[in-house]
Order: structure tokens, then sequence, then C-alpha cells
């Protein structure tokens, strides 16, 4: 699956409208076209099932009945990963995402998809393009959420063919070198005008390391500052074998730019300018549309917070109010802090950052917003 393609996935989940029935969001992790752990599969669906009642268990088992189905005969050999989200009753809905890397075990119920584990897996693996160069070829691949899947531009040499039928071996190795340094120059632009035609914005070089370094050392400059790393790679290494290696580094630099952004936060906090940190702060930053990027640690997990089933008011506190502070209805439910506001960040075109450790993230909670404005009274 592409990375444009799970974008428009998550929107359509993230713009779901309610209905009395519930929705099944279900993430697996796979191993060659089959579930993982299925001991772990069903010791999540016996406490869900028994937890429910009436008409919402039966909507519960009538929603599970096509997610059975598709694991049984729709997995994909190659699959790691699977998000599956099912609702029956009088809108029934179903969505069923592989992916080539894996997913955890999960399972939830509620009246909106959880979309949490998508948006970080967005997140983490992106898309970037691979240059791998060899004595005996130049390849560009596009990498899509861990996968392979584009080969953007191939060419192979075929200048040893003519050794010994038109050229002298020494005639050949001086045609050779000043060839070799046209080529680079060439695969370089060619390089050049995939990335911008592609609007990508990270680049990892592989291959032998002699050529590699002739290739980095002829890179624009802005080419250079999107060079993520350079690994080594000979000609007889499997394509699968290398993205594997050139994925461990982008995941890499992901964690990077995303503690750079949490840091950030943190000077904007420190400067007064455009940023808010904490729960209650960034769910109503969120709420107003001021959110420009979500920046959360992968550790955050706040506790319920409710809100209004009349007028839609939200609040992170653990503790009710005993009637809505805004409209008096006293009629609140549960609300899962962290789903909402990945949900209301998807909805609004928000970015979002998701971190693995940074200490003034965590000290004020585990997550923060970096704003598109101040209101007044902010201002004040």
């Amino acid at each position: 699956m592409e990375l444009k393609n799970l974008q428009k996935h998550v929107q359509t989940l993230a713009t779901l409208p309610e209905t009395d029935a519930p929705v099944i969001s279900c993430y697996l992790s796979l191993n060659d076209g089959r579930i993982k752990d299925r001991g772990a599969f069903d010791g999540q669906v016996r406490p869900l099932i028994s937890s429910l009642t009436g008409q919402t268990r039966q909507d519960f088992e009538d929603a599970l009945e096509p997610i059975g189905q598709y694991l049984a005969e729709k997995l994909l050999l190659g699959a790691k990963g699977v998000a599956i989200f099912s609702r029956a009753g009088g809108e029934p809905f179903f969505l069923p995402l592989q992916f080539r890397v894996p997913l955890p075990d999960w399972m939830a119920v509620d009246t909106t998809p959880n979309i949490y584990h998508l948006v970080e897996l967005k997140d983490t693996y992106h898309r970037y393009v691979v240059m791998i160069s060899t004595e005996e070829s130049v390849r560009i691949y596009e990498v899509n959420l861990g996968a392979v899947t584009e080969q953007l531009w191939e060419q192979r040499p075929e200048l040893r063919k003519r050794v010994g039928r038109e050229w002298t071996k020494e005639h050949y190795q001086n045609h050779r070198r000043d060839r070799a340094q046209r080529f680079i120059k060439e695969k370089t632009k060619i390089l050049e005008r995939v990335m911008s035609a592609g609007g990508y914005a990270h680049l990892i070089l592989a291959g032998h390391p002699t050529i590699t370094s002739r290739v980095r050392s002829e890179l624009p400059k802005h080419l250079t500052e999107q060079l993520v790393d350079v690994v080594p790679a000979s000609g007889r290494t499997p394509v699968s074998d290398v993205i594997k290696t050139t994925l461990a580094s982008f995941i890499e630099q992901e964690e990077k730019e995303s503690r750079a952004t949490a840091e950030e936060i943190e000077r904007q906090i420190r400067t007064g300018g455009l940023a808010v940190i904490g729960t209650e702060a960034s769910l109503h930053a969120l709420r107003r549309d001021q959110a420009d990027m979500l920046v959360m640690a992968r550790s955050y997990s706040p506790d319920l917070g409710w809100r209004c089933t009349a007028c839609g008011v939200m609040g992170s506190q653990p503790e009710r109010p005993k009637a809505c502070p805004e409209c008096g209805v006293t009629e609140l439910q549960d609300l899962d802090i962290r789903e909402t506001m990945v949900r209301l960040a998807e909805q609004q075109g928000s970015t979002v950052e998701v971190v693995n450790q940074n200490e003034p993230l965590t000290r004020f909670g585990g997550v923060g917003c970096l704003l598109r404005y101040c209101l007044p009274e902010q201002y004040a």
C-alpha cells in the first residue's frame, strides 16, 4: 500500500459518522499469510464480548463475522500486519488494510474507529527514495510504508562487451574512467528530477562504497540536505536486503526529526511562541482548529476523559462533572483522549508526530501542539 492511499483511508476512518452500532478496530501481526498469534486475537475477543449486552452485543458479533472470514481467506503471503475496521447495524462498514510492516495485536470497540496505530505507522515509515549504484547498474526505487512500491529508474552499462572486440584494454580503461564520471553526473541529474517530480524529502544511497562516494560528491546542495544515509551493498545483494538495511536508517532519521519537533515545542513555550503543552491545552487547541502539528510521546496514555452527549464539549479530567459546564446536560460519556486528539488532527489536516522519548514532553504529560495562530486571549 502507498502512503497516499493510507492517508485517504485514514481520512475516511477519521470522518466516519457515528451510529448506534459499535465499530470494531482490529490490528494484528502476521507471519506468512497467517495470524502470528491466534491466541492473542481470541484472547481479546472474549473479554469484549462478555462486556457487551443486548443489541450492542449482537451488533458486535455481526461485525466480527466478516473479520473472521477475511482472516481465513484474504491474507496476503507477504503481509506482516493487518488492520480491519468493521461495523454492522443499519449503516454497515468494512475496511481491511494489509501492510508489509508489523502492527501490534490490539482490538477495541467504540462508536468511532481507533486510528492511532495507522497514524503511528504513517508517521514512522512514510516514504523515501533509494539509489543503488554498483559497477554493474544504477537503480532508483521508491520505498513506501516499508516496502518497494515502484522502480523509478534503471540502467545497466554495456561498456565491457566492447573489450577485445573494438578497443585495446588501455583504450577501454581510459574511456571507462571518463565515461564513469559522465555516467555519475547524468544519473545524479536523473535522481534530482525523480526527487523533485515525486515530492520526496528523504534519500538514501546504497551500493559500492567507491561509487556511492562519487555520487555523493556530485549531489547538489538540496539533495545533500535530504540525504539520510549511505549504506554498502554489492551487485549480488538482493534488493529486499538492501531495503531492509535502509529502512532501519530511515526510521532512525524519522525519530531524530520527531525529537527536533518536540524540542521546537519546548522552545516556543519558553519564548511565548505558537505552542501549547499538556493534555488539556492540546485538546482545546485541536477543538479550536488551532493546531498545525500534534506531537505525542509513544508512551502517552492518558486517563479517560468525558464528552457531553448534547453539545459535544470535552474534558480531559478523569473525574466527570455532575453536569456539562456549557449546557447543563447530565448525560456525559467516556472519551478516549488519545484517539480523540488523533482523530481531530486528521480531520483538520494537521500533521501528527509520534516521538519515542523526549524529556520535556514527557514531563508535561506526553503531548503538545505547534499552533497556526493564537487567540486574542492567549496573546493577552
